[in-house]
């Protein structure tokens, strides 16, 4: 209820056109499929070291779709790291484990999501089909 009032709201704040909810929506549906194929990727590869990479393709693919597609990256990532960090809790205690690969990932993530070339992160020897 709260999602479609503030919807409502900021269509009526900001002069937004029904077309440009749905494209926006659109955008992003197909960069949440991205970002789901980039996490099957890198579950599929299970390569040593490439979890930066796919972090940073997922959020480069979804952003190419529009803004849309750059929000879903944005709220998917963050998301991610916010739950593997309350796991990390469960896990390690509050030893600050994982805080540094969380860092990390969230900079590959923004890489990916400002158009930066997601290679970037590729580690040697990872097969061409990903």
């Amino acid at each position: 209820m709260k999602l479609s009032i503030g919807i409502i709201f900021c269509s009526l704040v900001l002069g937004v056109s029904s077309q440009e909810w749905f494209t926006f929506l659109k955008e992003a549906g197909q960069g949440a499929k991205d970002m789901w194929r980039a996490y099957s990727d890198m579950r599929e590869a299970n390569y040593k070291g490439a979890d930066k990479y796919f972090h940073a393709r997922g959020n480069y693919d979804a952003a190419q779709r529009g803004p849309g597609g750059a929000w879903a990256a944005k709220v998917i990532s963050d998301a991610r790291e916010s739950s593997q960090r309350v796991t990390d809790l469960f896990k390690f205690g509050d030893s600050g484990h994982g805080a540094a690969d969380s860092r990390a990932d969230q900079a590959a993530n923004e890489w990916g999501r400002s158009g930066k070339d997601p290679n970037h992160f590729r580690p040697a020897g990872l097969p061409d089909k990903y």
